[in-house]
């Protein structure tokens, strides 16, 4: 029985996913040699590798109080590698960011977020979905808000059972 052949794309799709520096060198070179001798799809699959790669050092400006014309530089060079490539995936992810660039910039100038009202808002929803039958309104409400606060009722507890400290 001959052995499996190996798709180098589909080999190295974990690795495409993690960061470039974190990376071994030598591994990098691997998985990029791999997919330059597989010719155009794997040239498709560097494209998008390194617009991944162009946001991922665009989003590291946050919280840097970064200078307007490296924002731009990196928004730039972003766009330019989208533009190069030929996978409709990555113009449609260019379009994208093109599209939320107003929010996106906002959250590299001020370093907020709305992540932690979100994750409030997926448990309220989650909670919600689970207590689906509940015929009492008030008890509905104290699961959503028995989940929600769950995080603070641990912290509270771990500084309440401090030796010494009178609460």
């Amino acid at each position: 029985m001959a052995p499996p052949v190996r798709d180098p794309e589909w080999a190295g799709r974990r690795k495409l996913l993690i960061a470039h520096e974190r990376l071994d060198p030598a591994t990098f070179a691997k998985l990029w040699n791999a997919l330059i001798d597989a010719g155009d799809p794997g040239i498709e699959i560097l494209h998008a590798y390194t617009v991944k790669e162009n946001l991922r050092a665009l989003l590291a400006l946050s919280g840097t109080n970064p200078d307007r014309s490296l924002i731009r530089d990196r928004l730039w060079r972003l766009y330019e590698q989208a533009a190069t490539s030929t996978s409709p995936e990555v113009h449609r992810f260019a379009a994208t960011v093109e599209q939320w660039w107003p929010a996106i910039e906002a959250a590299i100038i001020t370093d907020y977020s709305n992540a932690r009202s979100e994750g409030y808002n997926r448990l309220a929803k989650h909670q919600g979905r689970n207590a689906f039958g509940y015929r009492n309104v008030h008890n509905h409400r104290r699961a959503i808000r028995w989940a929600c606060t769950r995080q603070y009722r641990r912290a509270s507890a771990a500084i309440s059972k401090v030796p010494g400290q009178v609460r």
